[in-house]
């Protein structure tokens, strides 16, 4: 039987100390549940994975090529959307984008469950590093294999919106010139897609509108058992013109 409460690590980095925890809730049944805090803000859970995946679904969903993609995700939390992704059987190769090495550790050391699943398939590979200083840098890009290399699609899920950081430095990328920069990196038609906390911002779409051919919001709906209701979160998916 598992304890009810486990801190499995705990490490110091470059935003404060991270830590990643287990416990179990009866009341929501046999299962063990990961969270990951920074400092005292809890940043997930697998209790709510639904927004996650559907990033990858919905992007995915919107790239026209039929086989051979390369996809970018920017953000490995618990590894919900590069699983998610990897179902896809059009993708030949996926980069997982994250600035901390404490929690690609935890992927690679499969301290986390969907680690294995990751480790398992040669399609993925973990890049330690900005993604924000990656995207805004095409000439090298996100591939430290292949300078400049393009995508059919990046996926994105760091900062709680696109007006609420994890790190108030993210900021500066929510802007047409550092968006344009990250769309340099998608090939024609390719899809940048991201999640977002809160409902659809208005003003975010116009923004991402200067960049992309097409953007569309979902709102992704789900149980909320602390809650005892329905909550929600967003995905924003942009397409790149020709």
């Amino acid at each position: 039987m598992s304890l009810l409460f486990e801190e499995i690590d705990s490490q110091n980095s470059p935003l404060g100390v991270i830590s990643l925890r287990k416990r179990r809730m009866p009341a929501f049944g046999d299962r063990d549940i990961f969270e990951v805090k920074l400092g005292d803000e809890f940043l997930m859970s697998s209790m709510f994975v639904e927004a996650e995946e559907a990033l990858s679904d919905l992007g995915l969903a919107a790239v026209k090529a039929d086989k051979d993609l390369s996809v970018v995700v920017g953000g490995l939390g618990l590894g919900y959307t590069a699983v998610a992704s990897l179902k896809d059987t059009r993708i030949k190769e996926q980069l997982v984008v994250d600035a901390l090495d404490t929690v690609i550790g935890w992927h690679q050391n499969e301290q986390v469950p969907l680690g294995k699943d990751l480790n398992a398939d040669p399609r993925n590979r973990y890049v330690h590093g900005s993604f924000f200083d990656l995207a805004t840098a095409p000439a090298t890009g996100f591939d430290p294999e292949c300078a400049g290399k393009k995508f059919d699609a990046i996926l994105l899920d760091i900062d709680h919106s696109p007006t609420e950081y994890l790190n108030a430095a993210n900021a500066s990328f929510y802007t047409t010139e550092n968006l344009s920069l990250m769309a340099e990196q998608l090939k024609p038609e390719g899809v940048f897609a991201m999640w977002s906390q809160n409902l659809p911002e208005p003003e975010f779409e116009a923004l991402l509108g200067t960049v992309f051919s097409s953007v569309t919001s979902h709102v992704v709906p789900f149980y909320n058992p602390f809650q005892g209701g329905e909550s929600t979160n967003s995905v924003y998916v942009c397409i790149k013109g020709r």
